[in-house]
């Protein structure tokens, strides 16, 4: 009896119509449900009003999922021939925004392209993951366990991070690393390699911080201790603690949200909108929430699991646990867990270049899947060069 379900092996030679018949619409339905969630949170915390964020959110939501269908509906192929060209290109913007980028909110992290206002180093996060995904679908299983091996993959993280960290932006730097690291574990890179990086990580601490910024620093004092300073760095954590604690186990309802609509919530409609959503919905709305969540990046995980070419592995993978750690954190640091870093929830938070960075991600995993029992050889990167 041979396999079904998702892993059961289709016909490739597909046509576009074939491909977008045949997309996982479970998965865009729970991306459109999270979307959703993020219009009526914005609606409530704007006052009960769509201007001008709950309207801005269904446009860029409009844009962005076009973006997502495209990318979704395309052979494999051309991505992998791309993952290069789109590091280099994300590489070139994040050195624009060094000479010419937007300043706000402590830091020079945006181009303004007029209709909207883009973040480069959200792009870099799935470029980087393409990238590295690529590099090791090019070479031998056994080079993998060389420290030769790693002097590319190394030079694909760290640069993009240097130029993110002048920004200065702790929070995106951590997630491009975070992504580059769970690409060279599945890869297959030796553990006791990650076990000697941890411990150089812990030996570099001291010079980590010292090159953190005051505020930074700040954030992470208040979240040891944000009683330490209730009305100025620990004021949000402490605020968004109350928040969550008061909207006990079914919420205050919808448009009640006390802490929010009275203004007490800082930034209610990027970082802490999650706060604002377990206050008016409860503990089990939030709960829901996570399970969407849930659905979507265990879902990447598992089409790179089942993919039998080794790029759409690493790049399905990847980019699931991408997604994951975009909500670990997010839900993480408004729940006091974690700093304050400045990870927008996704698909809910205000916000266009996240949201475009994770509807990218979500149309590539639809794309592995699509593609999943297509082989490519090692050097396949052209479309000319591969064989099923």
């Amino acid at each position: 009896m041979g396999k079904t379900g998702m892993f059961a092996p289709r016909h490739n030679d597909k046509t576009w119509w074939q491909r977008l018949i045949g997309l996982n619409w479970f998965i865009v339905l729970l991306v459109c449900g999270l979307a959703s969630v993020g219009v009526a949170m914005l609606y409530s915390v704007s006052g009960g009003t769509y201007e001008p964020y709950a309207a801005a959110h269904i446009q860029r939501f409009a844009l962005s999922f076009a973006v997502m269908i495209v990318i979704a509906t395309t052979d494999i192929r051309v991505w992998m021939s791309l993952s290069y060209p789109a590091w280099f290109f994300g590489l070139i913007l994040l050195v624009v925004v060094e000479f010419i980028g937007h300043t706000g909110m402590g830091g020079q992290r945006w181009l303004d392209l007029g209709f909207m206002r883009l973040q480069p180093s959200e792009l870099m996060k799935v470029a980087v993951v393409m990238a590295m995904a690529r590099y090791f679908h090019g070479i031998d299983f056994n080079k993998v366990k060389s420290l030769k091996s790693l002097i590319i993959p190394v030079f694909l993280v760290a640069l993009p991070i240097l130029l993110v960290l002048r920004q200065p932006d702790l929070g995106t730097s951590l997630m491009i690393l975070a992504g580059g690291i769970v690409v060279i574990f599945l890869a297959g890179v030796p553990r006791w390699l990650f076990i000697v990086g941890a411990v150089l990580a812990l030996v570099a601490t001291p010079i980590a911080w010292s090159a953190l910024k005051d505020y930074q620093k700040s954030r992470v004092i208040t979240f040891m201790n944000p009683e330490s300073d209730p009305y100025g760095a620990g004021y949000q954590i402490i605020q968004s603690k109350i928040a969550i604690g008061s909207g006990g186990m079914s919420g205050k309802g919808f448009l009640q949200g006390t802490q929010s609509h009275l203004k007490f919530l800082p930034e209610m409609r990027t970082d802490f909108i999650f706060t604002a959503q377990v206050e008016e919905f409860g503990l089990v709305g939030g709960a829901v929430l996570l399970a969407l969540y849930m659905l979507v990046f265990s879902y990447g995980v598992l089409i790179g699991v089942g993919c039998r070419n080794h790029y759409g592995r690493l790049l399905a993978s990847g980019l699931g646990f991408t997604l994951f750690l975009y909500t670990l954190i997010n839900v993480g640091m408004v729940m006091g867990l974690m700093p304050v870093v400045g990870v927008p929830l996704p698909l809910v938070s205000y916000g266009g270049s996240a949201m475009l960075t994770y509807m990218i991600a979500v149309g590539l995993i639809l794309c592995v899947a699509t593609n999943r029992h297509m082989t490519i050889a090692p050097k396949g990167a052209s479309l000319f060069g591969f064989k099923r």
